[in-house]
C-alpha cells in the first residue's frame, strides 16, 4: 500500500475528518537524516500532523510547524503544503532515550515539555497566518489538539504515531484529525468520545494493514462516514542545484568573487532533505561571469 491520506465528512456533516498512512514518508524523512528511534517517532508524528494539516490548505497555499520543547533533539522543522508533499527535520538525528513508564518510545522526553508548537500558514496574503501555543505533554498529538482548539478554536482530536524497528527503520506510521463542526450534536460528540477510548494507537492500526478509509470507519463507524477525496502524500523538497544556483546568483559578483578567492570549492547543505550541493571555483565563476 502507498502512502495516501483520505477527507472525509461524518454524521452528516457534523464531523469532518482526515486519515493517512505516512510508513513511506517517514521511512524516507528516516532515511535521509539517519535518525534514531525516538528522533524518528517525534519527526514522523511532526509530519504527519503536518501533511493532514496541509490537506486543509487549498492551491499554492503552504505552511510550517515549528515545535520547540527544549528537549535533546532539539527543534522540529516540518514544511508542508495542499499537494499532500511534506519535508522536514529535527536538529539532532542521533538521540535514543529508555522507553517511558507505559513501555512506549518516550517522545516527551525526547522533544521536551519546555516551550511552543508555532504554525505558520502561507495562504497567498501579504501577511502570514501564525499561531502559537505552549506544549502540553511532548507527545505531539495532544499538543497538536490543544493548537486547533486554542489557536484556531475548532474542537479536534488528533492522533499521530509512529513504530520504529529495533534497526531504526519504520515499521508503521499514519494518523488522524477529527473535527467538531458548529452545530454538532451533543449525542454526536458523546459517540465518537467513546469510540476514542476503545481504538488502538493509530500506529497499530496502520500495522495491522488497515487503510486510512479503514481507520475512519473503525473511529466514526462506517455508516457514518462520507468520503470525499484521496490524495498521495510523499516527502518531497524543493530544494534542487538549479535552485541552489539562483541563491548563488543571488549574491552578486562581488560576494561570488570574494568565495572564489576564499574556497576551493563551496558546498550548499539543505537541512530539510540532508542534500550537499557542490560547486568548483570554475562553475562559481561562470555563474558570477553570466551576470
Amino acid at each position: 500500500m502507498n502512502d495516501y491520506l483520505v477527507k472525509a465528512l461524518a454524521f452528516n456533516g457534523e464531523v469532518r475528518a482526515y486519515a493517512v498512512r505516512t510508513t513511506d514518508t517517514v521511512s524516507e524523512a528516516q532515511r535521509r537524516h539517519d535518525t534514531w528511534v525516538n528522533a524518528s517517532a517525534a519527526l514522523g508524528r511532526s509530519m504527519t500532523a503536518g501533511i493532514m494539516m496541509g490537506a486543509m490548505l487549498k492551491g499554492e497555499q503552504k505552511l510550517t510547524i515549528k515545535i520547540e520543547g527544549g528537549g535533546p533533539i532539539g527543534p522540529i522543522l516540518i514544511d508542508s503544503n495542499a499537494k499532500g508533499e511534506v519535508r522536514g527535520y529535527v536538529t539532532n538525528p542521533h538521540v535514543q532515550l529508555p522507553q517511558n513508564k507505559f513501555g512506549k518510545i518516550d517522545v516527551a522526553g525526547a522533544v521536551g515539555t519546555d516551550g511552543f508548537l508555532s504554525v505558520i500558514k502561507d495562504v497567498g496574503m501579504r501577511d502570514h497566518f501564525t499561531g502559537q501555543v505552549p506544549l502540553v505533554s511532548g507527545e505531539l498529538g495532544e499538543d497538536f489538539t490543544y493548537y486547533f482548539v486554542t489557536s484556531e478554536q475548532t474542537p479536534s482530536s488528533v492522533g499521530v504515531g509512529v513504530l520504529v524497528n529495533p534497526d531504526h527503520t519504520i515499521l508503521a506510521a499514519g494518523g488522524f484529525i477529527l473535527q467538531i463542526m458548529p452545530g454538532a450534536t451533543d449525542e454526536t460528540i458523546t459517540q465518537i468520545e467513546n469510540n476514542l477510548k476503545g481504538v488502538p494507537a493509530v500506529s497499530k492500526l496502520i500495522e495491522q494493514g488497515l487503510t486510512p478509509e479503514e481507520i475512519l470507519y473503525t473511529l466514526l463507524g462506517k455508516e457514518n462516514v462520507k468520503i470525499l477525496e484521496t490524495m498521495e502524500v510523499k516527502f518531497h523538497c524543493q530544494c534542487s542545484r538549479e535552485r541552489i544556483e539562483g541563491v548563488l546568483v543571488s549574491l552578486g559578483k562581488d560576494e561570488l568573487t570574494a568565495i572564489i578567492e576564499e574556497e576551493e570549492q563551496t558546498e550548499v547543505h539543505c537541512h530539510f532533505c540532508n542534500e550537499t550541493y557542490i560547486f568548483s571555483k570554475e562553475e562559481l565563476a561562470t555563474l558570477r561571469d553570466n551576470l
